[in-house]
């Protein structure tokens, strides 16, 4: 079953910081996608914006309140954090904080994870940032537990990094268990996660790199046993200033194999009634 396939990334919440003024756009953003066709809205999980999106001193807010948040200003959309670093969070308090917000949502939760990559913000807030290896590892026993809390009520598990014992998870899960996103394109390592514990992904890249991607999970797909069929596959896509172009460039992440997108950046309602349309005739 397809997780999602039209989704919207609010990946900046602009470079200032007019209180409240700042979560009613966000929220705004979420409710016209909603209303325009995107089934999925997603947010960034850092402390502080990176450079692209405005630097340190403009407006991040904590992802999961503001996912249950945006829970009470919207009906449909499923919502998650694309992605959550695996340094950032004990893996059992992540999969506590997804839930909650799956019964709050009506079971409307995705657990999004990677493996982080702001070394800088991490630095910052005094949050270990060890080498990537050791996230790497990090992220396969965060999959483990987040696996078992969101599937089993009660759940142990033992390893290097991680541990937990009897841990229980209740309230359960809206569906019984939540889908789980793992975010990257890392073809050694990543799309190895994907292919053993993820319902969908998400790489970057032009239609080409994407289709390159997909076609090593699939390798990695078949070397564990799983039908690449069953994990949803999406790409990042921007809109950019031409949105007439913008249809052409969803044609071609299908046609690279894309079973959906996500779209960076919280759009005016202008390039909302132009790009939720797009999304509906390209993946309906």
């Amino acid at each position: 079953m397809t997780v999602f396939k039209r989704g919207m990334h609010l990946g900046s919440y602009g470079t200032v910081d007019d209180g409240t003024a700042v979560f009613e756009r966000a929220c705004r953003s979420a409710v016209l996608a909603e209303e325009a066709g995107f089934d999925a809205i997603s947010v960034p999980d850092h402390m502080h914006q990176n450079g692209t999106g405005g630097g340190p001193a403009s407006p991040m807010f904590e992802a999961y309140t503001l996912l249950g948040a945006l829970a009470m200003r919207t009906t449909r959309v499923q919502l998650f954090s694309l992605v959550s670093p695996v340094t950032l969070r004990n893996p059992a308090h992540l999969a506590k904080a997804v839930t909650s917000l799956d019964v709050i949502s009506g079971g409307r939760a995705i657990l999004g994870l990677g493996a982080a990559w702001d070394a800088d913000e991490h630095a910052a807030y005094g949050f270990e940032f060890p080498p990537v290896g050791e996230r790497m590892d990090r992220l396969d026993e965060a999959l483990s537990i987040c696996t078992a809390l969101m599937r089993d009520e009660r759940s142990s598990f033992a390893g290097d990094h991680s541990s937990i014992s009897d841990a229980y998870n209740v309230p359960r899960p809206v569906r019984g268990t939540i889908p789980i996103l793992v975010g990257g394109g890392g073809e050694k390592r990543t799309l190895d996660l994907v292919a053993r514990y993820a319902d969908a992904c998400n790489v970057f890249g032009d239609a080409a790199t994407v289709r390159h991607k997909f076609a090593v999970l699939r390798e990695h797909c078949a070397r564990v046993g799983r039908d690449s069929s069953t994990i949803t596959r999406t790409a990042f896509v921007a809109p950019g200033q031409d949105l007439s172009r913008f249809e052409g460039q969803l044609i071609e992440l299908a046609d690279a194999g894309a079973d959906g997108v996500v779209v960076l950046g919280m759009l005016d309602e202008a390039a909302i009634e132009v790009v939720g349309p797009a999304l509906l005739r390209v993946f309906p």
